[in-house]
């Protein structure tokens, strides 16, 4: 029996009691609570049950947790971890930030991707791993939050060794675009695009950008469809194209106040995406701090407050208050290689400013970040190391990053 047939079970029981006692002494809470008691994980409500005096039933905030996850609605147990049995970050208690070590993945990899799924699995897709040649992964890895283990999955139609995205779309399946192909003496970027499906763990080819980017950011909107903004080939961009996935083809839309490539790029609760610090190849600084806001209303873009440091290879990560967390990344250093960062600092949109927060337990550059049903955020491979100077490696470590409760 499936957690959904235990719900809907219990579900039943609970109704019926509830009915028989009489509308006057209906108890939505109890109702609640005997309904998901032995839930082991977030249950994903049929669309059937998604009806107004069904959830009035259910969203009793006391009683029951009620997640969001893309087109999907899920039931969770109240102040319980919405992967596992600890208390989430929403309970009362006060807890510091902290980073936790969990299993490390199949293959060792940097400049991967890692994209969050809606039944609370994380797709890690494509990288390197850096050795005597440089070897290109068109592999990709199921992370499972549960277990806090890893197992493979299908793997691309193409190698994206570095620079690529992938991007959850509303019907659940992932996009894959650009990225740097097959290692050659020339570095090409990719145009070409494909989808993966979490049903099979299979992918088929899309429709290609007009352009060649790698290390550009694809940001799922509200509308639902994709920004692509910025990366580059032989140098940095400017421009942004939008993707739509009932067609499976691209449009232009407005292009970036500075061209760059390395950044990151995250949607604000207001559907706004801040885009922030990255490479510029041409005059000015090339390790960049700066930061704008791209408006899908308009298509255009307007300037933000800068970070505290530039970063290049960093990642972001909308949080559960709203609040935006950016860590590690590179910045100019040694004649030897760049320095790479354990550093974090988070953006708050309310006031457009950035604040430090604690480091990471290991530097790293060219990593993933997923935020995970229960609030905290998984940090996994990378380059890097115990230091922040070369010489450094393709790691397999992760950690978990918690941002606490004032």
């Amino acid at each position: 029996m499936t957690d959904f047939d235990e719900f809907e079970r219990r579900l039943a029981l609970a109704l019926r009691s509830d009915a028989d006692e009489g509308a006057a002494s209906f108890d939505p809470a109890r109702v609640a609570r005997a309904a998901i008691a032995a839930a082991r994980r977030p249950v994903r409500l049929a669309p059937r049950l998604w009806t107004r005096p069904m959830l009035a039933r259910l969203a009793v905030a006391a009683a029951v947790g009620v997640l969001a996850v893309g087109a999907g609605l899920y039931v969770t147990r109240p102040n319980h971890n919405a992967v596992g049995g600890s208390p989430s970050p929403s309970s009362s208690a006060a807890r510091p930030a902290s980073w936790t070590a969990v299993g490390s993945m199949t293959t060792p990899r940097m400049q991967q991707t890692a994209t969050l799924l809606l039944d609370g699995r994380v797709l890690v897709v494509g990288g390197n791993s850096q050795g005597p040649s440089l070897q290109a992964e068109r592999t990709a890895e199921l992370y499972d939050p549960i277990t806090r283990s890893w197992t493979a999955t299908g793997s691309m139609i193409e190698d994206r060794l570095q620079g690529h995205t992938a991007t959850l779309l509303p019907n659940g399946k992932v996009l894959v675009a650009g990225g740097r192909g097959a290692p050659t003496e020339t570095i090409v970027g990719l145009a070409s695009a494909e989808v993966y499906d979490p049903a099979t763990g299979t992918w088929t080819a899309t429709g290609s950008m007009s352009e060649d980017r790698m290390d550009h950011t694809a940001t799922l909107l509200p509308n639902g469809e994709v920004l692509v903004a910025g990366g580059g080939d032989s140098g940095a961009l400017a421009s942004a194209q939008l993707y739509d996935p009932a067609t499976g083809t691209w449009a232009a839309t407005g292009s970036m106040i500075t061209p760059r490539y390395g950044h990151t790029a995250t949607v604000l609760a207001s559907g706004k995406v801040l885009v922030a610090g990255g490479m510029h190849a041409g005059g000015g600084p090339m390790f960049l701090s700066s930061a704008e806001l791209y408006d899908s209303a308009t298509g255009t873009w307007t300037t933000s407050e800068a970070m505290a440091s530039p970063r290049f290879w960093q990642t972001a990560t909308l949080l559960s208050g709203g609040q935006v967390l950016v860590a590690g990344g590179a910045i100019e250093g040694s004649p030897t290689g760049d320095t790479i960062l354990a550093s974090a600092e988070l953006f708050d949109p309310a006031t457009g400013t950035w604040t430090g927060t604690t480091d990471m337990a290991a530097v790293r550059e060219s990593f993933t970040a997923t935020v995970l049903p229960d609030g905290t955020v998984l940090i996994a491979g990378g380059k890097g190391g115990a230091y922040s100077q070369p010489p450094h490696e393709a790691l397999a470590s992760a950690e978990l990053y918690d941002p606490g409760r004032p």
